[in-house]
């Protein structure tokens, strides 16, 4: 899809942004892409940590419940 950008493709991208939010915004509106792509990663990061977490659980319940006789499937 982004095979066929080249350089001048970009540079009429940044003209765009530049007139429409104007200088002054770019630092803030780059400063808040940024936040918000730091937050996602975490975000990302937690999950996968999460769901490490709740399939080593998930087995340690299921062994521990094969081995309970009075629990009922």
């Amino acid at each position: 899809m982004l095979n066929n950008l080249t350089g001048w493709h970009f540079l009429i991208i940044l003209v765009v942004v530049l007139l429409l939010f104007g200088a002054p915004k770019l630092p803030g509106l780059a400063r808040s892409l940024g936040q918000s792509m730091k937050i996602f990663k975490s975000e990302i990061k937690s999950d996968t940590v999460d769901d490490e977490a709740g399939k080593s659980g998930d087995e340690a319940s299921k062994a521990a419940g094969s081995a309970d006789p009075t629990t009922k499937s």
